[in-house]
């Protein structure tokens, strides 16, 4: 059985780290670099670095800040915003980044999946997919949240891993910031329509949603912001607690 990672996610917006609710109400969470080398130190499994207003603001990632952060870690680095080509992707992956997410740009233009999984490989591929619920349906959003499409949660998944897509980050907007536990229904229906890994993210609050996550959503990974960056939740004592419910964790 493959092991469940912890993923701690540093939402970046004027060069720091800020967390919200729902997307919205953002407060700062600190320096992304010291944050950084804290989990890292601490033993998370991989870290996520997103540029939450690159796409609003219609400007490419912040690569200087991502080379401090990748000089300063030595687990597995995603990096996402802003990225809208090819050049984009390059330039993250020489200034340290393991792996690029793409959201705005591939639901736009989905080609751009098979562009950087032929040219990189799809184990550099992360498609995240910002999700609401809308009535009955699961509604893919872009811009940070704030673009509503006709796209829906699971054709578009699977139509980003036939292009390529190596994992998926599912955020359900629901739940982003409100502690409540992870979207398990519709993670454990995604895990069954997709053939790749699936992060979970949007609402830890407790170890115990990151026990449910894995268990009731079988998600391969969970990410969270705000219980780690304010020490709400200590990443030694949650893979301890998981462990003790005999969860895979490396």
């Amino acid at each position: 059985m493959l092991t469940k990672r912890i993923i701690p996610c540093l939402d970046i917006k004027d060069g720091r780290t800020v967390k919200g609710v729902n997307f919205v109400n953002l407060r700062d969470a600190g320096d992304p670099v010291e944050l950084a080398q804290r989990y890292a130190s601490e033993g998370a499994d991989e870290l996520v670095f997103l540029d939450i207003s690159a796409s609003e603001e219609k400007r490419k990632t912040l690569a200087k800040l991502v080379r401090d952060v990748a000089q300063s870690i030595d687990i597995p680095f995603t990096v996402g915003g802003g990225i809208n080509a090819m050049d984009d992707v390059g330039i993250l992956l020489d200034n340290g980044a393991d792996k690029v997410s793409i959201n705005s740009a591939a639901v736009r233009r989905p080609a751009l999946i098979n562009e950087i999984s032929n040219r990189f490989g799809t184990q550099c591929v992360v498609v995240a997919i910002d999700v609401k619920q809308i009535a009955t349906e699961l509604v893919v959003y872009l811009i940070g949240g704030k673009l509503p499409t006709e796209r829906k949660l699971f054709s578009w998944a699977k139509e980003a891993v036939e292009r390529g897509a190596g994992e998926l980050l599912f955020t359900s907007m629901d739940h982003d910031g409100t502690k409540r536990g992870f979207a398990n229904t519709a993670l454990r229906q995604l895990s069954k329509v997709v053939t790749v890994p699936v992060i979970a993210s949007g609402g830890a609050g407790t170890m115990q949603h990151f026990i449910d996550t894995f268990v009731e959503g079988n998600a391969d990974a969970a990410l969270a912001a705000s219980v780690f960056h304010f020490k709400e939740i200590s990443i030694p004592e949650l893979k301890n607690e998981l462990r003790l419910h005999k969860i895979p964790i490396r």
